[in-house]
C-alpha cells in the first residue's frame, strides 16, 4: 500500500472476557474522535477527502469495508483512479492510518456495524478542509 499503514493490534481472551488492544498506536495527532454507526449494511458513506487532515478508522462492532483514492485534482478528479481496500472487523483489532490527501468510502459489512474514527484536525478545520464525490465514482459497490 501507498502511504496507508495498518497499526496491527492483538486481542486478548479468558473467562474473564476479551481486551482489544493496540498498544504500537500514538495518540499525538489526534484532535478528536468520533463514531460512525451504520444500522442498515446497504449504506455507503462518502466518499470523503481531506487535503490537510488525517483520519484513524478502528471498527468497533461488525465489519467495514473502507476504500481510498487519492484524487490526482480535488475539483476535477479522473475517474479512472483505482482504488485501495481494506476490510475491518471486530474480530481482527487493527487501525487503518490514513495520511492526508485521500478520500474515503466506507460500507458495513453487516447491520449495526460501529467505526470509530479518529481525527488530526478540530472540527472547524475540518469543515475548511472538506471534499465529497459520488459515492459510485471510483467502485462498484454492489461487489461489497
Amino acid at each position: 500500500m501507498s502511504e496507508i499503514k495498518i497499526i496491527q493490534g492483538e486481542i486478548f481472551t479468558d473467562d474473564r472476557g476479551q481486551i482489544c488492544s493496540l498498544n504500537d498506536f500514538r495518540f499525538g495527532e489526534v484532535e478528536r474522535f468520533y463514531f460512525i454507526h451504520h444500522p442498515d449494511k446497504s449504506v455507503v458513506r462518502g466518499w470523503h477527502g481531506h487535503q490537510v487532515e488525517k483520519k484513524w478508522f478502528y471498527c468497533v462492532k461488525g465489519s467495514f469495508t473502507v476504500a481510498l483514492v487519492k484524487p490526482d485534482d480535488w475539483d476535477n478528479p479522473s475517474k479512472n483512479l483505482p482504488a485501495e481496500i481494506i476490510h475491518l472487523t471486530e474480530n481482527d483489532s487493527k487501525i487503518i492510518c490514513i495520511p492526508e490527501g485521500y478520500a474515503n468510502c466506507i460500507k458495513a459489512g453487516v447491520d449495526d456495524a460501529i467505526l470509530l474514527v479518529l481525527s488530526g484536525k478540530t472540527l472547524q478545520e475540518a469543515y475548511n478542509d472538506s471534499w465529497r464525490y459520488d459515492s459510485n465514482l471510483w467502485l462498484d459497490w454492489s461487489k461489497y
